[in-house]
């Protein structure tokens, strides 16, 4: 009764497959694409009533007669498994006993144990070769008792098969020569009654047959051979060898087996006998069920799975759950035992998973994954000959059917698979997946060999699918008034859709079909969107333009523009295309609405301002903020029109360059109407104000927005992109065009702006500087008695109260220009002062200190005018009068001195002729020691064109010497070099001589008998620099030193000027009176010297 199962079926050569995948390749290419696949209904996954009972009867059959060990992850019970069969199959109690009832009536199936020997490896090597020639002897031993619980230790026995099951139901596998290692590969069906007392048992023998001596002496290979020699013969000829057994309970086993087990031995004297690998399997035969009399196995098998796996997917929907497409451990044991029991092969039992799944797939919602394990299991167990007729066309329509559904799913994937639901891509993946993995099948490949490729089928689904889509969306958006606006709109939410939908195919989708298929979706999509568009624009914008442009129509077709502007800037740049698309210069068709668009955005932000000033309180907004909400408001009208340019970006550049004037035509404007709307609005405030301070504070304000419209009026040329544009109209305009035409315009309303700004600054001005001439002139006129710091106190507190105010309420730009106003009325009003005070030391030393503090309050630590605006001309020259004003008589001899001597140390040239000396000082007798050595070049001042020189030695100023008389030297007759040699000595401490202006004076003269002596010239000798007083040099090394003689200025000095103006001064006047007198000397000796 065993049946020997073969395993190996021939498959053609590789090279036939080969030369038909070429045929097949080459067909295809030559013929044109077929159709888009139709779509195949599917059978239903639904049966008849009469269907369903011998479905249910199968089933339970399949549980009640279950035979083995359960399986790790099985269910156990029974009465768990009966219980799910009958909400499987939606069976009433009274309906689920009944059938139960007749199937427990039913004959029991017959019970056999599948067995295959596989193979065996380790075993003993009987042969005087060292091998053995192994064969298996097989059967199940029933009515097995004696093993108890284990199988335990046993009396070892030879023949256990031989002599404990019948020769009749004793099966023998082939006998494999010369081996360790045997493989056999072979399957028996053993059938047995009851599994409770029936034992499986394999021995396994070396067979031996007759062979001369000579035969095995040229066999041998060493000792042990020759002792298996001597074995033999002791022994029966013909006599097998026992290599060991197997012995199993049924009960023991699961329903499938495949393991290795452990040969046992009959001796102790080589206990390890090696393994043997066996699969078992329980099955039935004639089966008393109504399915498996009249339907073959695989069938009966298919239609429960269907039946099964659809009841797991409805129970998931009832449960708002979705369904994984895994069994529970329920549906998922009564299977196993189903297709084991019915000996289903794991080829037909994946077929069968793959035809239910595939087909519940189309008609209930479970992951496509699912079905990649079928798919897998029959591409890898693949063989066409062992299908039946029917069996492959099933398996070819299916794969059909779900190509079709497939492509069906993909035609639609923006409504299948939304982007609302976060799985949506990884679901679209997976049945791409699936398709692309199907059509890779050899299965699929042979009996489906008219398919076109999948990519071109998946490529004409999405580009008939998009067309679709365009078509649905038109239809949602359809209005339901007819009207060109409403028609406007419609267009306007369509493009919008599309565009959304690029986005989308860009982001999402093409990234999984260009990964799976190498299909470019987004490009592919753009094509033909941006050609059913095209059409439709170009109809609407030809409709409107016959006739004028209303302004909520130019409304309307601007959003559209930009609409379009938009979805065109998805697709490939110009350098990428294949050719022309339909979008390329769509903006010709909106030319007549440009006009329209520029006058709707200057109305607008005209209104805007308007509205903004007249809710204006001109209030700052805030400690930071200075301006007010109007200059808001005004920034972001400006900027909504850059943002409308910005928008627009005019492809044409000619025509792109008179809309980028308009707009800087209309913001030039604009801000203009805003200063003037802006001052109006100050008026009308402050006309109901009585105080004035409120007056000020609302001009700050207005000043400020003023400088806060300046700084965006400035921006301009960045939020136009003027240098974007001067590229592109470089080759239309004439050069300089741009610059003449939109920088005028910018730097005319710049101008504007900063003369009303200028204004406004000013106005505030002059409401300070009327407080600060009045305190100046207090400053002036206050009492001698009043220290000068406390005399200009008035003043500071006055300029810190206000400017601290104005600090608090102008932009740091309009207070700048604020401090530089008052002060250069300040140093003004000063001056003025000054000029005033010159005869009043006391009061020019008030104004002094009273500038110093002003430099100091307007310098504000860094945070007021800089040091280069503080320090102007009239700054220098003012603080240089008041500190010559503010000295004393005796300091501005001093100063007098002192810048004689600077001028001594310019003079380089000797027109006045020159006297030689030396001077040392001697600090122990406090001598100052003078040899006047000669003069020489000295000018002819009598008529006889000679002079009668004598020089005059005064140490000056006389207050810091007043006991030292002047001393003069012998008198020359006639002569213009006169040779002196005389020595004179001054007894004079060295402090006083070391003072600034401390110096000798020289004083060169023309002695005349009848008149005054006539000056031939001065030098100035200072006294710090002579030896002895400088520490340079001794007393004995007094070097010779030559001074050029100079002359007073002709034109009077400043000191001198002062010192004279101070009437009551006798000292000032009698140095004032000297000098005079040198001065007109020189004066009279001035025409000659020219000559």
């Amino acid at each position: 009764m065993a049946t020997l199962l073969s395993h190996s079926q021939r498959r053609p050569p590789l090279l036939r497959q080969a030369i038909k995948i070429r045929r097949r390749r080459v067909r295809e290419a030559q013929e044109p694409l077929p159709p888009a696949a139709q779509e195949i209904t599917p059978p239903s996954h639904h049966f008849s009533p009469e269907e369903r009972v011998l479905l249910y009867e199968e089933a339970l059959y399949t549980v009640l007669h279950r035979l083995g060990k359960p399986e790790p992850n099985h269910v156990t019970e029974a009465s768990e498994l009966l219980r799910y069969l009958q909400e499987a199959f939606h069976a009433e109690p009274e309906e689920h006993q009944q059938m139960l009832q007749q199937v427990q009536e039913l004959e029991k199936p017959t019970f056999c144990l599948k067995a295959t020997v596989k193979q065996a490896k380790g075993i003993l090597g009987k042969d005087v070769s060292g091998f053995s020639d192994p064969y298996c002897l097989l059967g199940i031993e029933q009515g097995a008792g004696t093993l108890g619980d284990s199988l335990g230790p046993r009396r070892p026995q030879k023949a256990v098969v031989r002599h404990t099951i019948p020769e009749e139901q004793t099966h023998r596998t082939q006998v494999i020569t010369q081996t360790l290692n045997p493989v056999w590969d072979e399957t028996f069906i053993l059938e047995f009654e009851d599994i409770s007392n029936s034992s499986f048992h394999l021995d396994m023998w070396d067979l031996d047959t007759v062979e001369s001596v000579r035969q095995k002496l040229g066999e041998l290979t060493d000792l042990h051979g020759l002792r298996r020699i001597f074995k033999e013969a002791r022994k029966d000829k013909g006599q097998d060898d026992f290599l060991g057994n197997v012995v199993l309970r049924l009960q023991d086993l699961r329903c499938r087996e495949d393991e290795w087990y452990p040969l046992e031995p009959c001796t102790e004297t080589y206990p390890d006998r090696g393994q043997c690998h066996l699969q078992f399997q329980f099955i039935h035969k004639r089966r008393a069920t109504a399915a498996s009399r009249a339907q073959p196995s695989y069938t009966v098998h298919l239609h429960l799975l269907q039946q099964l796996v659809s009841h797991e997917a409805t129970q998931h929907q009832a449960g708002s759950t979705s369904w994984d497409g895994s069994l529970s451990p329920q549906a998922s044991t009564i299977l196993f035992l189903h297709a084991t029991q019915k000996d289903l092969s794991d080829f037909h039992r994946s077929m069968a998973q793959w035809l239910a799944y595939s087909r519940l797939y189309q008609s209930l919602e479970f992951p496509s994954s699912c079905l990649l394990h079928p798919i897998t299991s029959i591409e890898y167990q693949w063989i066409q000959g062992r299908l039946k007729a029917e069996q492959r066309e099933e398996l070819a329509t299916s794969f059909r059917s779900l190509l079709a559904y497939g492509l069906s799913l993909i035609r639609r994937f923006r409504s299948v698979f939304p982007l609302s639901v976060s799985d949506s891509p990884a679901r679209l993946q997976s049945l791409l997946r699936v398709l692309v993995q199907m059509c890779k099948m050899k299965a699929f490949g042979e009996l489906c060999p008219d398919s076109a490729p999948l990519p071109r089928l998946v490529a004409e689904a999405l580009r008939t699918g998009t067309v679709e889509w365009f078509h649905l969306k038109q239809q949602h958006h359809q209005p339901m008034v007819q009207g060109m606006l409403e028609a406007g709109k419609a267009l306007l939410s369509l493009v919008q859709d599309i565009t959304g939908d690029l986005h989308q195919c860009q982001r999402t989708w093409n990234k999984i079909f260009h990964n799976t298929l190498k299909i470019d979706l987004f490009s592919m999509a753009f094509l033909e969107l941006q050609w059913l568009v095209a059409k439709r624009v170009q109809d609407h914008t030809a409709v409107v333009s016959s006739s004028p442009v209303s302004p909520e129509m130019g409304e309307s077709l601007f959003q559209l523009y930009i609409g379009l502007k938009e979805l065109c800037q998805l697709g490939p740049a110009p350098s990428e295309r294949d050719g022309v698309l339909a979008l390329d210069g769509f903006h010709r068709w909106f030319q007549p609405a440009v006009p329209s668009w520029l006058q709707k955005t200057y109305s607008v932000a005209l209104a805007r301002v308007q509205r903004a000033v007249q809710m204006d309180q001109l209030v700052p907004l805030g400690e930071l903020t200075k301006h007010s909400t109007s200059a808001v408001d005004l920034s972001t009208c400006f900027a909504q029109i850059s943002h409308t340019a910005k928008q627009l970006d005019w492809p044409d550049p000619e025509e792109a360059f008179m809309i980028t004037v308009k707009f800087v035509e209309d913001t030039c404007r604009l801000a203009l109407v805003y200063c003037s709307l802006i001052k109006a609005r100050a008026r009308e405030l402050a006309a109901g104000q009585k105080d004035q301070g409120q007056a000020a504070n609302m001009l700050c304000v207005v000043v400020n927005d003023m400088e806060q419209l300046r700084l965006v009026i400035g921006k301009l040329p960045t939020q136009l992109a003027w240098e974007a544009l001067e590229q592109r109209v470089g080759a239309v305009l004439e050069q300089g065009q741009l610059q003449n035409t939109l920088h005028t315009q910018l730097q005319g309303a710049l101008a504007g702006l900063g003369h009303e700004i200028r204004t406004g600054v000013h106005t505030l001005a002059e409401q300070l500087e009327v407080g600060i001439a009045k305190h100046i002139q207090n400053l002036v006129g206050v009492r001698e008695s009043v220290l000068p710091e406390d005399a200009i106190l008035p003043l500071m507190k006055f300029l810190e109260v206000e400017l601290c105010y104005l600090n608090t309420n102008l932009v740091q730009e309009n207070f700048n220009s604020l401090l530089t106003l008052l002060w250069t009325h300040t140093l003004t009003v000063l001056a003025e002062a000054a000029a005033s005070q010159r005869s009043c030391p006391p009061a020019s030393r008030r104004l002094k200190i009273a500038l110093q503090n002003l430099e100091i309050c307007f310098y504000a630590e860094g945070c007021g005018l800089p040091p280069e605006a503080l320090h102007t001309a009239t700054f220098k020259a003012l603080q240089r009068d008041l500190e010559l004003q503010g000295a004393s008589t005796r300091e501005l001899i001093q100063r007098y001195f002192c810048s004689r001597l600077q001028q001594q140390a310019e003079t380089t040239t000797e027109e006045l002729g020159a006297v030689t000396l030396k001077a040392s000082y001697h600090a122990s007798e406090q001598k100052l020691r003078v040899e006047l050595l000669s003069a020489s070049s000295l000018l002819p001042l009598d008529s006889n064109g000679s002079s009668d020189p004598f020089v005059q030695l005064t140490l000056e100023p006389r207050h810091e010497f007043p006991e030292l008389a002047p001393r003069e030297t012998q008198k020359h007759k006639k002569d213009l070099h006169p040779l002196f040699d005389e020595t004179f000595e001054f007894l004079v401490p060295a402090e006083p001589c070391q003072k600034d202006g401390a110096c000798l004076l020289l004083t060169v003269l023309d002695h005349d008998t009848l008149g005054a002596d006539d000056l031939e010239g001065e030098a100035f000798l200072p006294l710090r620099s002579v030896c002895g007083l400088s520490g340079a040099q001794g007393p004995g090394e007094a070097p010779q030193t030559r001074l050029p003689l100079t002359f007073p200025t002709p034109n009077g000095d400043l000191i001198l000027q002062l010192l004279e103006s101070r009437k009551g001064d006798r000292e000032a006047q009698v140095f004032v009176k000297l000098r005079r007198q040198r001065a007109k000397q020189a004066s009279q000796h001035a025409p000659r010297l020219g000559r």
